[in-house]
């Protein structure tokens, strides 16, 4: 039996999920408010944006610029701390594995 996840109802639900997640921490990071005051213009390859769509399940190009920016604003630097920090533990170090 497939994992419903990889149906194709299942991931468009897991888009919706993952957006709206995206968003409520986008909103409770103060960085959406009511009042969309700000444009964004630019040319970019329609099949970057047709992708971003079918990805995220959006059909508006406004939606996926919001969760695209969303998701940027709050994207964290776990990778680069973790490789900044490649060899400040001690060898010698007893971790008990």
């Amino acid at each position: 039996m497939k994992d419903p996840a990889f149906t194709v109802a299942g991931g468009q639900a897991l888009a919706a999920l993952r957006n709206r997640a995206t968003l409520d921490s986008a909103r409770a990071a103060g960085l959406l408010g009511d009042a969309k005051d700000a444009r964004v213009a630019g040319r970019v390859s329609s099949e970057l944006i047709a992708a971003a769509k079918k990805r995220a399940g959006l059909s508006s190009d406004t939606d996926v610029i919001e969760i695209a920016l969303a998701r940027l604003a709050l994207e964290d630097d776990f990778g680069a701390k973790l490789v900044r920090n490649k060899g400040s533990v001690p060898r010698e170090l007893d971790i008990e594995f």
